[in-house]
């Protein structure tokens, strides 16, 4: 049977993340936006409150909570401002590849010093020239004496300024394309890590997105995650994982947005009357909810298969793509019912609407998504 209800824990979960963007995230979003500082105080808080290191296990010091518990968490905080959120959502992606891969001892080491000493975490994927083409990376993890020597550069790392560790994705052999790929834990302070220029971005300001570079960096064997060409699995494995938070998170940028609208649109008059009675832009608000109705419960569904072990990779790249497209489209409207205040930063729209965009590119952008789900209609049709 069926069942959409939450557990009471789960209500408690959502409730408490819902009262902590109220009152940590919201008054604080605006200026954030316009400095594109690090809110490192409101991380701090949200590492007090729990909302941090969710999936770790609770033996490393982690929450211990599921993938659903994740996406309730993941909604309500974006909901207060993507770019805050993203912040503290990207050490639980960062985290993915140890909780799933590591060794005991890795865990032990670095999630448990991640959780219980509020240490930040990155995941160092993209590349200059590699982007949706993952098996194009060309950071080399040479070995050398038993140790490995990383050399290349990474970019748009989402906490790279910040991270006290990085999750590395590297080539052992570059001819061996996405066979070579190898994951690795690099400390901040090893000898050759470096940080190069933090992005000016357009959206989603507060999260600190920067180059990484590693020059001639060297990783001991025992810092290596899983096998030797083991990395493209372990990458595909965690956007699998993540995905469908992202799709939450996006959910929680359109809520606010047609929250904002609907609120202006009971309240402004417009030909004597509410411009809500409208039936223009009653029926856009009207489109708006049921899109993110169906975008959240995409994003559930895919997050219900992991949970349960199951191959989740065609829903979380449903889930994915199509709050993506959605978030822009609501709070494309949401401008729009706004008018001339949806265009300018007095008003919430506008911030909301440039958040957005990004949904449509990171994780995979909106045409890798439909490339998945496309090979994955094929793979099943063959079978």
């Amino acid at each position: 049977m069926v069942d959409f209800s939450l557990t009471p824990e789960q209500e408690a979960i959502q409730r408490m993340a819902r009262e902590f963007a109220e009152k940590e995230i919201v008054p604080a979003a605006a200026q954030y936006d316009r400095s594109g500082e690090y809110p490192r105080e409101i991380v701090k808080k949200a590492f007090k409150a729990g909302l941090v290191y969710g999936p770790v296990p609770e033996k490393y010091g982690g929450g211990g909570i599921g993938a659903l518990d994740q996406l309730l968490i993941a909604e309500e905080l974006s909901a207060g401002c993507a770019g805050i959120s993203s912040c503290i959502a990207i050490n639980s992606l960062a985290a993915i590849p140890l909780i799933n891969y590591g060794s005991e001892a890795q865990k032990e080491k670095y999630l448990g010093a991640a959780c219980r000493e509020e240490k930040l975490m990155a995941l160092c994927v993209t590349e200059p020239g590699a982007g949706s083409d993952v098996a194009a990376l060309t950071t080399t993890a040479r070995r050398l004496n038993g140790e490995y020597v990383i050399s290349g550069s990474k970019s748009f790392i989402t906490n790279g300024g910040v991270a006290d560790y990085y999750i590395v994705f590297a080539t052992v052999d570059l001819s061996k394309g996405h066979r070579g790929i190898t994951a690795f834990v690099v400390p901040r302070e090893a000898e050759g890590v470096s940080v190069g220029k933090k992005e000016d971005k357009m959206g989603q300001r507060a999260a600190n997105t920067t180059d990484v570079i590693f020059d001639e960096v060297v990783v001991p064997a025992a810092d290596r995650i899983g096998e030797e060409g083991e990395g493209f699995r372990i990458i595909m494995q965690t956007f699998n994982h993540s995905r469908p938070g992202v799709a939450a998170s996006a959910v929680g940028v359109a809520r606010s947005a047609m929250e904002h609208a609907l609120q202006y649109a009971l309240e402004r008059e417009q030909f004597g009357m509410p411009i809500f009675m409208h039936q223009a832009v009653m029926f856009m608000l009207a489109d708006m909810a049921r899109d993110i109705a169906a975008g959240r419960l995409l994003a559930w569904q895919a997050a219900w298969k992991a949970e349960r072990g199951l191959d989740n990779s065609k829903e979380a790249a449903m889930a994915k793509v199509f709050c993506g497209d959605m978030v822009m489209r609501v709070t494309t409207d949401a401008a729009q019912i706004f008018g001339g205040y949806g265009y300018v930063k007095d008003y919430p729209a506008e911030k909301l609407m440039r958040d957005a965009k990004v949904f449509q590119i990171y994780e995979g952008t909106a045409q890798i998504q439909r490339l998945l789900i496309g090979r994955a209609l094929a793979k099943e049709k063959l079978k």
